[in-house]
């Protein structure tokens, strides 16, 4: 703030000194030179403001195309008057209408072809290029980190996109007032900056919005659908809403249950009983992979290496849970039967 208020000032000294050459330096003299020039300094911040806005492959197509059409008004105004040599009314009404005509739909077309070469897609849809590479990454993936650990594996490459109303939300998750959500916000943070300099994975920070759509998780939707890109997400409602539109999705958590390691019914394992169940005497314990298994009748085994018998696997959309009892209980009834 401090750095526009003495740019600003800078301008109205600098407007005031040029106003002072070759006239007298009278009051209204001095403050006419100083207002223009601190109006100059302001209209220069607004211009810059709207260029930090705009996305620099905007910004260098759209220079580029109005570079090209002034080059061809000049061509066609040198070329008309060469041939024609005529000095007519008609003729300057037919100069001012490429003079003004070629630069703007310089400018305009060149602006798109920034926009395309950012996203990659046409800004169509029905024009779009799906190339089956391109992924959104969400909020809640970006958090969590094991995308990263993902794209380092190789398990994950190509383009992944990051719309700027993600990056809102991420910094304004980061200046929360609350502790744990700032360090969230972070952290997310930190694991897009560590995504970015991947080599294998190209990140692109794009400006595509939909103000009419109020719903983060709806602007993802909406978005993948137009570029014909991936969702790359944990958040089980935004998968199921994904679906629903015929978005793909590509679940962090489900490639982690399918990761995990089979357990079948009848199979022993040896566990560290942690906590106490919900049922009365269940022991509570966890594979490495952070599964849950309980286990009956081991609420005497707390804090003990314990061998257990799998009797069932219950698999849920928010995970795995399994089923167990203690080894030596089995082995007993299995006794009983053979005696009995």
């Amino acid at each position: 703030m401090a750095r526009r208020i003495l740019f600003v000032l800078l301008s109205a000294l600098a407007g005031m000194t040029l106003f002072l050459r070759g006239e007298e330096p009278t009051a209204p003299v001095l403050i006419a030179g100083f207002a223009i020039g601190a109006v100059t300094g302001g209209l220069i911040l607004v211009a810059e403001y709207l260029l930090q806005q705009t996305s620099f492959g905007i910004i260098a197509g759209g220079t580029g195309g109005l570079a090209i059409g002034l080059v061809l008004t000049g061509l066609v105004e040198w070329v008309g008057s060469v041939i024609f040599d005529v000095e007519t009314f008609l003729f300057h009404i037919g100069g001012l209408m490429f003079l003004l005509g070629l630069p703007y739909l310089g400018l305009v077309l060149g602006a798109k072809f920034g926009r395309e070469r950012i996203t990659g897609q046409s800004k169509h849809p029905e024009h779009a290029v799906v190339t089956g590479n391109h992924k959104i990454l969400d909020t809640s993936v970006i958090i969590d980190g094991r995308v990263a650990d993902l794209c380092e594996t190789g398990f994950l490459e190509g383009t992944f996109l990051v719309p700027q109303f993600i990056l809102h939300e991420l910094q304004h998750i980061a200046d929360s007032s609350d502790s744990l959500k700032r360090a969230r916000g972070r952290r997310g943070l930190d694991i897009l900056n560590k995504i970015q300099k991947m080599v294998d994975i190209d990140v692109r920070i794009i400006d595509d919005d939909f103000p009419n759509v109020k719903d983060v998780d709806s602007k993802i939707v909406v978005l993948a659908k137009k570029v014909g890109a991936k969702v790359i997400t944990n958040d089980l409602n935004l998968n199921k809403v994904a679906e629903l539109q015929g978005v793909r999705v590509l679940n962090i958590n489900e490639l982690c249950n399918a990761l995990r390691p089979v357990v079948l019914p009848g199979e022993t394992i040896r566990v560290f009983v942690l906590k106490e169940g919900k049922e009365a005497g269940q022991g509570v314990a966890y594979l490495d992979d952070g599964t849950m298994i309980v286990v009956d009748n081991a609420k005497r085994c707390i804090g003990r290496n314990v061998d257990v018998v799998v009797t069932s696997v219950l698999q849920t959309t928010a995970g795995r849970m399994i089923f167990t009892r203690l080894r030596e209980e089995t082995e007993k009834e299995e006794f009983q039967v053979a005696r009995g």
